[in-house]
């Protein structure tokens, strides 16, 4: 992925529509923070701008197969229901504008953002995301003692014990395990996330709000 100047980004954009295509790239290019190219190029592309109505299996596959060259993910979009948006994120969209509101100060803001690896979601959909993340941990993670961060309940405990500064002796103790399997849990911690030891561990965990 490139930045060709310092706040100049490449963008490709996607749509069907090669009418709603070049009015897309008829607002960027006048502004001197993007450069339009007309196809995608793994190593050129910074952001590819993905133009659908909805999100259907069709443009799925064109935001898997753009992310695998690299490219950051911005979906404009005319309809977006609660499953659109959890399936467009799995697919690696980084930001998200509504057809109606793209102009192009706003395109480029989420450009940016997703230049930069952050996310853009107007706020209503972000409400309507962690809703659905929330529904589903509850009902499918959850009651199978898992979490979105990979972890299981007993490795949370473990993991917030050894925040809270006690060994591996005291946390067998507290937990009525034996200190082989403490040692046994955190191996397979730092094995499967690849993670470097313990206290890498905890700030993995810190991280993604698990303890």
């Amino acid at each position: 992925m490139t930045v060709t100047t310092m706040d100049q980004f490449t963008v490709y954009i996607h749509a069907d529509d090669p009418i709603l295509r070049a009015g897309l790239a008829t607002q960027l290019r006048p502004r001197s923070e993007v450069r339009v190219i007309d196809a995608p190029d793994p190593g050129r592309t910074t952001v590819a701008l993905v133009v659908a109505d909805r999100v259907a299996e069709p443009t799925l596959r064109t935001l898997r197969s753009l992310q695998r060259l690299g490219a950051r993910l911005v979906l404009v979009v005319a309809e977006l229901d609660d499953s659109d948006l959890v399936a467009a994120v799995e697919a690696g969209v980084a930001g998200v504008v509504r057809r109606a509101e793209a102009s192009p100060d706003k395109l480029v803001q989420v450009v940016r953002a997703a230049a930069a690896g952050d996310g853009a979601l107007p706020p209503d959909l972000l409400g309507r995301l962690l809703s659905q993340v929330g529904k589903l941990q509850r009902q499918v993670l959850w009651p199978r003692g898992l979490t979105f961060g990979g972890l299981a309940e007993r490795e949370i405990e473990v993991l917030r014990l050894v925040a809270d500064g006690l060994d591996t002796a005291e946390i067998a103790t507290k937990l009525s395990y034996s200190q082989r399997t403490i040692k046994n849990i955190l191996h397979d911690i730092t094995s499967r996330l690849h993670l470097r030891n313990r206290s890498h561990a905890v700030a993995y965990a810190l991280r993604h709000g698990l303890i």
